[in-house]
């Protein structure tokens, strides 16, 4: 039986260029209107007993290469649990090597969250008593963008993830915060809720997730570079957000990605936006301070380079809300790697760690609230 490749599904993306046997030439698509292209998930039939190499060709031209050295594939046979894959990257093809156990196998560059998954996850959350469901606004495919709030208390705070729908591993922190949220013999959630009002947005690019884009929107457009000046025709996602945030303005934010090429977990902040006030720093380390002594799956050693002062971009949310709303706000980044600091060989960074991660923060943001709920 011949190998059968397709990708004609929820997050999809690949390109069959050559076959021969179990050797499998393929090329990740651009996102719709884009030059951005790194995620890929897809399935393969017909490798039961076989050896299958995959040679996907056109990774030196994608959007994070340097994302692709000691990077590792996930593989599943029931879209539930996925594995590390034999992965090597050389001239620019990324080489993938399974054995085929089953009949079918789904390869992706991260464990896929589904559309599908989102709205299961939505319908079951606003069924909580005391949760509340409204939709900011739809999508440039006419998708609802969803928002759940949690909670009674006077400090406003916003979770929001996907920006970039490749970054998968951040709704499955979303699936985690919002299970703790609505926990009701959790007493660190018990005591959030008295004390916070959460507005969550688990996923603020349902377009892209379902077009199988890394990076952008159904325009083709980063929603993470547009937060200056959102606009009902390229970014309506981001205006409906920010427009609600306008009314409900954080105290805390948490914009939640995944990084390509760092393999660790850590913040990024605003220390580069024109108003920045020495207690808004002085929040944002100690959030991340406790949170790295309170978790082993983070760290502070590693991230991006800091902007110098009053050279932050303001087009991203993160800077713009600081700036904006003089909040605490910061992009939590996880890895497509691994944590390297705490590796584990056979799912390396996964769904399930990255929601007690969420976990994690939710305890580290209750800890500091003594603080940030002084004036």
């Amino acid at each position: 039986m011949s190998i059968t490749v397709s990708s004609a599904f929820d997050s999809g993306n690949i390109r069959l260029v050559k076959s021969e046997g179990s050797t499998l030439d393929l090329e990740i698509v651009n996102d719709h209107q884009s030059d951005f292209y790194q995620w890929f998930h897809f399935r393969l039939s017909g490798v039961r007993g076989q050896q299958v190499t995959l040679r996907i060709i056109n990774c030196a031209n994608s959007a994070y290469p340097m994302g692709w050295p000691d990077y590792q594939a996930r593989v599943s046979t029931d879209r539930e649990t996925w594995v590390l894959a034999d992965t090597s990257y050389a001239d620019g093809v990324l080489t993938i090597t399974v054995e085929g156990d089953t009949d079918i196998l789904w390869v992706a560059y991260f464990a896929p969250y589904s559309m599908e998954r989102h709205h299961d996850l939505v319908a079951a959350i606003a069924e909580v008593d005391g949760v509340t469901h409204r939709t900011l606004g739809a999508s440039l495919d006419g998708q609802p963008i969803d928002c759940l709030t949690v909670g009674e208390g006077p400090l406003t705070v916003w979770l929001y993830a996907r920006q970039h729908p490749g970054e998968s591993m951040a709704e499955w922190w979303m699936e985690g915060a919002l299970e703790k949220l609505v926990d009701y013999d959790d007493p660190v959630a018990r005591a959030l809720r008295q004390r916070c009002t959460f507005h969550v947005v688990p996923n603020m690019n349902p377009d892209g997730s379902a077009r199988g884009h890394l990076r952008t929107n159904a325009a083709g457009v980063n929603l993470n570079r547009e937060w200056h000046a959102p606009s009902a025709e390229r970014s309506p996602e981001v205006l409906c957000v920010r427009n609600a945030m306008d009314q409900d303005k954080p105290v805390f934010a948490m914009d939640i990605h995944g990084d390509e090429a760092i393999a660790a977990n850590f913040l990024a902040g605003f220390e580069g936006i024109p108003s920045l006030k020495p207690r808004q720093e002085e929040m944002y380390h100690l959030f991340a301070n406790t949170l790295e002594r309170i978790c082993p799956d983070f760290q502070t050693q590693q991230g991006y380079e800091l902007s110098r002062p009053g050279e932050a971009n303001l087009s991203m949310s993160t800077t713009q809300l600081a700036e904006r709303y003089g909040c605490v706000s910061m992009t939590l980044e996880m890895p497509f790697k691994d944590h390297a600091p705490l590796a584990d060989p056979i799912q390396g960074w996964s769904p399930e760690r990255s929601k007690a991660l969420a976990r994690s923060c939710l305890d580290a943001l209750h800890q500091i609230l003594p603080e940030l709920e002084a004036k």
